[in-house]
């Protein structure tokens, strides 16, 4: 495929992406809120974030190993009909009444209300995961249109079309969310936003296969396939797609980039659960200052993952940007202890800084080492294990800070820090 060809492929992908980070984002900024309304707490908050994680964990895999099988493009379609199904019921949840079922009450966990709309919330998180593989198939199609070359710089674009949805989606819950219709309009706007992606999706998505959908590409790592001499051999994809997770796990090297993705998603997650609390509880946020500040952070984000990622791939290698990123994030979490405005936005500048710079890198390593063969199958197991440090980092940061208040940012820097001294190994991988 020429590059043009390739650059047309390109945009769909970045577009649903968007399109989808945008109708999550949107509610950022005021779910605390609704959870607290609801008879909630903070741990209920973070047990509410860790839903979606714990039912992709179940899907993403088999939507992966699907992908490699059916395409990308179907697999796509499905996963973002179960999004839009799950901000129906979200907003479903929006239109009950606060009736309480039943009270809760724990001295580790506190006293909060299990009322009907908090439990649709629930349900409506669940089943959004359960079909929720599409980033990890979205990762294995940008894989599938890159070449080594433009790898990294692609998904430095995906990362921006995900923080450029950030962007928006925050901001526009500042402003619907300020209404007289509340949360309402912010929802309706998620629904409408994902309405657009199923639209997106059959109209403009075209399918990235190598092959026909009964089969795929191989390569030999030989010395000929280096001088491009070597012929690519076609293999029967419904028999070399029966990769076992077993398998995938005895791939070289991607066991330990499994573990470094794990450990990068505990420590974001912990910061994801607490950081909203804290805004809300210790920093007395409002909506419009919560979604201010995500606006802040997504914008430098872009910046850094545009041009600054492109200039900083000139003088650095992959491995040694996603070692750098990672020593920056770490520190970024430090400062969130504080609750000095000045340090906090020094921190979000850090943050965008880091993941800019280390995210695209480690997903572009990660996509390398998998393989034109088995993409879907290894990101779909990645998927697994962001989805499993998903859980456990949005369930313990709740129950950390309502312990700990903001010294639980230390224990997120703590687990980068670790990541950074882990990401060592990636150079002798290189």
């Amino acid at each position: 495929m020429t590059r043009t060809g390739k650059q047309m492929l390109l945009f769909p992908i970045l577009l649903v992406n968007f399109t989808g980070t945008l109708g999550f984002s949107i509610v950022l900024p005021f779910l605390v809120f609704l959870v607290m309304d609801f008879g909630g707490n903070a741990i209920v908050y973070g047990i509410l974030s860790a839903m979606y994680p714990t039912f992709q964990l179940i899907g993403a895999p088999m939507l992966g190993r699907w992908s490699d099988i059916y395409g990308r493009k179907k697999i796509l379609l499905i996963s973002n009909v179960g999004t839009f199904f799950g901000w129906l019921l979200f907003l479903f949840a929006l239109l009950l009444p606060i009736s309480g079922l039943f009270d809760v009450k724990f001295s580790l966990i506190g006293t909060f209300v299990i009322t009907l709309p908090l439990l649709m919330l629930f349900v409506a998180r669940a089943i959004d995961g359960i079909t929720g593989g599409n980033v990890s198939v979205a990762n294995a199609y940008l894989a599938d249109i890159s070449s080594n070359e433009d790898r990294s710089k692609n998904f430095g674009k995906m990362a921006i079309s995900s923080n450029l949805g950030f962007i928006i989606g925050p901001a526009l819950a500042g402003v619907l969310g300020g209404t007289i219709y509340g949360e309402i309009l912010p929802v309706l706007a998620a629904i409408l936003i994902s309405l657009v992606t199923l639209i997106v999706i059959p109209l403009t998505l075209k399918e990235s296969k190598p092959l026909s959908s009964q089969m795929q590409i191989f390569e030999r790592g030989t010395v000929r396939k280096v001088f491009a001499h070597e012929c690519k051999d076609c293999f029967d994809s419904r028999e070399n797609n029966k990769l076992t997770f077993k398998e995938v796990l005895k791939l070289e090297h991607i066991p330990f980039l499994l573990v470094v993705y794990f450990l990068i998603f505990l420590g974001f997650n912990i910061f994801y659960t607490s950081f909203p609390i804290h805004a809300v509880t210790g920093l007395n946020w409002s909506v419009t200052q919560i979604g201010i500040f995500f606006v802040v952070l997504s914008g430098i984000m872009v910046a850094v993952q545009g041009p600054v990622l492109r200039k900083a791939l000139t003088r650095f290698s992959e491995e040694k940007l996603v070692i750098l990123g990672n020593m920056i994030l770490g520190i970024n979490f430090l400062l969130f202890i504080s609750n000095n405005i000045i340090l906090l936005y020094a921190a979000a500048v850090l943050f965008a800084i880091g993941n800019g710079l280390m995210w695209p890198s480690f997903m572009s390593i990660l996509s390398y080492r998998a393989g034109t063969t088995h993409q879907g199958a290894v990101q779909g197991l990645a998927g697994s294990f962001g989805s499993l440090a998903s859980i456990i980092g949005l369930t313990i940061g709740g129950i950390l800070y309502s312990l700990f208040g903001s010294t639980t940012f230390l224990v997120s820097a703590i687990v980068i820090f670790a990541v950074s001294i882990l990401s060592l190994r990636l150079l002798k991988m290189k």
